[in-house]
């Protein structure tokens, strides 16, 4: 857990604006970091199921709020990126997801013998 004074060097550093304190920039920031400080914590417990379960969450959130980021802004994510240290999984465009890259198969599901028409 982050503590107040953490959080505010963070925003400061990574604010976009004068008064940003939500922006997708802020909130990836302060994920990484305590992404950081779980992957520190589950090293040293490493049965604390609980916290590996609140870091798959963090580290999930952040992927989103990054996917979202590039979706609105390239060029900020990939800054962002490069400024803490993290991949960045490249963007696939919404019209080349075909329904085998969603889990969907190509055609539909074949009927049984016994009801197909001759």
């Amino acid at each position: 857990m982050l503590t107040k004074q953490q959080k505010d060097r963070i925003i400061k550093k990574y604010k976009v604006h004068e008064k940003d304190t939500g922006s997708p920039e802020v909130q990836i920031a302060i994920l990484t970091e305590e992404v950081k400080q779980l992957t520190d914590h589950l090293k040293t417990h490493k049965k604390d199921f609980s916290s590996r379960r609140g870091l798959l969450r963090k580290v999930g959130l952040r992927r989103r709020l990054f996917r979202y980021l590039q979706k609105e802004n390239q060029k900020s994510a990939e800054e962002l990126a490069k400024k803490l240290k993290v991949k960045l999984a490249p963007a696939v465009p919404q019209s080349e997801l075909g329904p085998s890259m969603i889990g969907l198969p190509e055609e539909g599901p074949e009927k049984p013998e016994e009801l197909k028409e001759e």
